[in-house]
C-alpha cells in the first residue's frame, strides 16, 4: 500500500510534463505567495488572490494582443499566425497555471496534490478556447478585429478564471462521512 504522502502527490510525469512543457516553477509561485502574505498581512484571502488577478490582467491584456501581431504583416501567412497563436495560447496558459495555484496557495491547498492536475487541465483548456476565439474572428477578414478581440478575450479569462479559483478554493473541504 503506498504511503499517504506517495498518494496526495502529483504523479512525476505530470509534474515533469507542467516543468519542461508550460515551465511551471512552484518555487516561484510560493515566493509570489509569500510576497503577498508579507505585503499585505491584514488582507483577507479573498483580498490578496483579487490583486493577484488584478496584476495579471494587464499581462494577459498584452498577451492576447502581441499573439495576433504576425497577422498584421502582410504576406506572413497561415502558418507564422498559427506559430503565433500557439505561442501566445502556451504564454497565456502559463501565466494562468500560475494564477490558479497562486490562488489555491493562499487558500492553503498543497499545490503537489494530485487534484491540482486535473485543476491545471481544465485551466489548458480554457485558455485554448479563448485563444481560439479570437483565431476565429480572423475568419471574417478584418485584419485587425482579432488584435483587440484576443486582447479583450485574454483579459477576460483571466478575471474569469481567477474568480472561478476563488470560488472553487474557498469552499472548505468535505471530510469523509463513515458509513456503517
Amino acid at each position: 500500500m503506498p504511503a499517504r504522502d506517495e498518494v496526495s502527490r502529483q504523479s512525476v510525469l505530470a509534474d515533469q510534463f507542467f516543468y519542461f512543457f508550460l515551465r511551471l516553477r512552484k518555487d516561484r509561485i510560493r515566493k509570489v505567495v509569500d510576497a503577498v502574505n508579507e505585503r499585505y498581512p491584514q488582507e483577507s484571502t479573498e483580498q490578496k488572490a483579487r490583486r493577484l488577478i488584478d496584476a495579471q490582467i494587464p499581462l494577459s491584456f498584452l498577451g492576447g494582443s502581441l499573439m495576433h501581431l504576425p497577422r498584421l504583416v502582410p504576406g506572413l501567412g497561415y502558418a507564422f499566425e498559427f506559430l503565433g497563436l500557439v505561442g501566445g495560447a502556451s504564454a497565456l496558459s502559463r501565466m494562468h497555471l500560475y494564477l490558479i495555484l497562486e490562488i489555491a496557495l493562499l487558500h492553503g491547498k498543497n499545490i503537489d496534490d494530485e487534484a491540482r492536475v486535473s485543476e491545471m487541465l481544465s485551466v489548458v483548456a480554457a485558455t485554448g478556447l479563448a485563444a481560439g476565439v479570437s483565431f476565429l474572428s480572423g475568419a471574417l477578414d478584418i485584419a485587425l478585429l482579432p488584435l483587440p478581440v484576443g486582447a479583450i478575450t485574454a483579459a477576460a479569462a483571466v478575471r474569469m478564471i481567477g474568480e472561478e479559483a476563488i470560488r472553487h478554493y474557498s469552499v472548505p473541504a468535505v471530510e469523509a462521512v463513515p458509513q456503517f
